[in-house]
């Protein structure tokens, strides 16, 4: 049986509760067979959509003086807790109900250590919270210090840093239950994210990229697959045009020629490639293949996906 580690999006969870508990059962449906079959596995998910109604939540009710402010940090863990809560309820179930008893599944709240001297905290591009005016945007930089930027037309908002995960501070807990066939449920929204200071580590504002976060995981417990799903059934070059052509076995040295041709777009199917390049790279023997959420069980099976290879 297979070690495999998967990068759920977090916008394939819905933007309600409600809506993100059915979305939760329907990629049950998909990842409970996996279980079923006998093979170990860590979901990975996203968060951009939750985190940021938490954050813009606290954000309302700090200005209208009925809570505190929160900071981002702390956003991220309540996001991990409450889809990491939908996802293995649903997740459960769904092994439940195709027989499969006394599998544990679990969610482990997991915090990601990042370098505090990674170039990405010196050009912040995440946007997080509130919508502002550029006279209020203005006034919170002078106030706070924190960089805001104009969002494509709909107002000035706070942007945070996007590091690379370099280590993840629950990889011995994380191992130990992945090992003895523990569903987990880990590195949510990429991880709380962490620095190394003198005295221990504190969290600091900043978003780590939910594929890059699942790919250190699938590297730490020596995955044997690494299934980034995500709305498409394969990777494409000259993506929704006459020419598209749909790639199911590429290299790494084939990935960045592509990547060098801008062929992958930077918010969408860019990082997914290159978070696959970095795990084949760091796991000798490792397969990564990103194909779509319906279609895990087929790509486990090599009858689809595309699959990046050293």
């Amino acid at each position: 049986m297979s070690k495999i580690v998967v990068a759920l999006g977090g916008n394939a969870l819905g933007d309600t509760p409600e809506s993100q508990l059915e979305h939760a059962r329907l990629a049950a449906q998909s990842l409970a067979p996996l279980v079923i079959a006998g093979h170990s596995l860590v979901v990975c998910h996203g968060n951009g959509p939750q985190v940021g109604a938490i954050k813009l939540a606290f954000d309302t009710a700090s200005e209208l003086g009925k809570v505190p402010s929160m900071p981002f940090a702390e956003c991220s863990a309540m996001s991990q807790g409450y889809i990491g809560y939908h996802l293995q309820q649903a997740i459960d179930e769904e092994i439940e109900r195709e027989g499969g008893r006394g599998i544990p599944v679990i969610t482990m709240l997991t915090q990601t250590i990042v370098d505090e001297n990674d170039p990405a905290f010196q050009n912040p591009t995440k946007p997080i919270g509130s919508y502002y005016d550029e006279e209020t945007a203005k006034r919170l930089v002078a106030e706070t210090g924190h960089v805001y930027k104009e969002d494509a037309g709909r107002g000035w908002r706070r942007v945070v840093a996007s590091p690379k995960p370099i280590d993840i501070y629950e990889k011995i807990s994380l191992r130990s239950l992945f090992y003895a066939r523990e569903v987990v449920i880990a590195g949510g929204g990429g991880g709380i994210p962490i620095v190394k200071r003198p005295h221990g580590y504190v969290g600091v504002d900043a978003v780590i990229d939910k594929d890059f976060a699942a790919a250190k995981l699938a590297e730490l417990v020596e995955a044997d697959y690494f299934f980034i799903l995500t709305a498409v059934e394969k990777v494409a070059i000259n993506f929704n045009k006459p020419d598209q052509e749909d790639l199911s076995l590429i290299t790494c040295a084939q990935a960045r020629e592509y990547i060098e041709q801008g062929q992958f777009a930077p918010g969408s199917m860019l990082p997914k490639v290159q978070a696959a390049i970095s795990f084949i790279e760091a796991t000798p023997g490792g397969h990564a293949v990103i194909t779509s959420l319906e279609k895990a069980t087929e790509a486990l099976e090599g009858k689809t996906g595309t699959q990046i290879v050293i």
